[in-house]
């Protein structure tokens, strides 16, 4: 049941709606805070050189303070802020979908968490033109006569 809870694409637009009213009221009350993201899902521009991407985990920590906070701006269904990475503080735009980060902190507590699936929507999609698929598929087959002996 849960599994069907957070591939569902009205609950991941749901969790979208709670991460970006969340957001914009911590931007109201200029209260910094950290988002836990998937990094698969994040873009950076400039590209980030390869030995500092490597070094990030598949669940990647940002938190939004200083210079990063004063940059960070929602647009539609993105986050993006402007943050130094390495020794050498290399800077770079990073571009978060909201449905890719998994956790709001404030404080090191959570308060907020996400569990729907950020690609629920898409995924929603592909299930239905597979079982459209398997359904033409087992029309076309039960419809040639010579597969009557396979029917139950």
């Amino acid at each position: 049941m849960l599994y069907d809870i957070i591939k569902n694409q009205e609950f991941g637009q749901l969790m979208q709606m709670h991460i970006q009213g969340l957001l914009i009221h911590l931007f109201d009350a200029n209260q910094n805070f950290g988002v836990l993201c998937k990094i698969d899902q994040l873009s950076f521009d400039p590209e980030l050189p390869e030995e500092i991407s490597r070094e990030f985990r598949a669940m990647t920590l940002f938190f939004l303070a200083g210079y990063t906070f004063e940059t960070a701006r929602l647009e539609g269904e993105y986050l993006f802020f402007e943050a130094g990475f390495g020794a050498d503080n290399y800077g770079s735009m990073v571009s978060v979908p909201l449905l890719s980060i998994m956790q709001v902190i404030i404080d090191e507590t959570p308060v907020f968490v996400n569990l729907a699936e950020p690609s629920s929507m898409v995924l929603e999609k592909d299930v239905e033109e597979k079982e459209s698929g398997v359904k033409n598929s087992m029309a076309s087959f039960l419809s040639n006569p010579e597969n009557s002996k396979f029917k139950k």
